[in-house]
């Protein structure tokens, strides 16, 4: 049965989508602020800085329409024999990855992720090398509640425990 992240995990994709813009944010706001509080009455310079809210408005709007479709493309599955991954708005991505490939698991918790509650599960496979360094983990699932990743990872400990001890390791 394919489940869904936190409901509260559009925060963790608004960050994400933000955060690309957080220089250009700042700039744009001082930008705006600075020509409306101006004493110089140009029209020009009036919709210089109405085009500035303008774009600051669709930039939200824009994070707003990403992370509620980034939640609600994103799943992940646990079968007998692997985890299965289905994530992307535009390009799908499905990654199934068998337990017997499986290393490691760890939960990470950056500052934005403890502030909302979020955990990230990394799962570490043997024999994966990463195509960016944004993804660190073949197997990640990101923004699930402190109690739900930890109970993912003694899930997954326990199915490559019971692999390794039947393969004789």
């Amino acid at each position: 049965m394919k489940k869904q992240l936190d409901p509260g995990a559009t925060w963790y994709f608004r960050f994400a989508f933000y955060r690309l813009f957080v220089f250009i944010f700042i700039f744009l706001i001082f930008f705006s602020i600075g020509f409306l509080t101006s004493g110089d009455k140009s029209p020009f310079l009036k919709y210089i800085s109405y085009a500035v809210i303008f774009i600051i408005v669709m930039i939200i709007a824009l994070g707003e329409i990403y992370s509620r479709m980034s939640y609600s493309r994103w799943f992940y599955e646990f079968t007998d024999e692997q985890l299965r991954l289905e994530r992307g708005i535009i390009w799908k991505r499905y990654s199934n990855i068998p337990y017997e490939r499986i290393q490691n698991v760890d939960i990470t918790r950056g500052i934005i992720a403890r502030i909302c509650g979020f955990s990230t599960v990394m799962i570490q496979t043997a024999g994966y090398s990463a195509p960016n360094r944004n993804m660190m983990a073949e197997g990640y699932i990101p923004a699930l509640s402190v109690q739900e990743a930890e109970h993912i990872r003694e899930f997954i400990m326990k199915k490559i425990t019971k692999k390794g001890r039947r393969q004789g390791l």
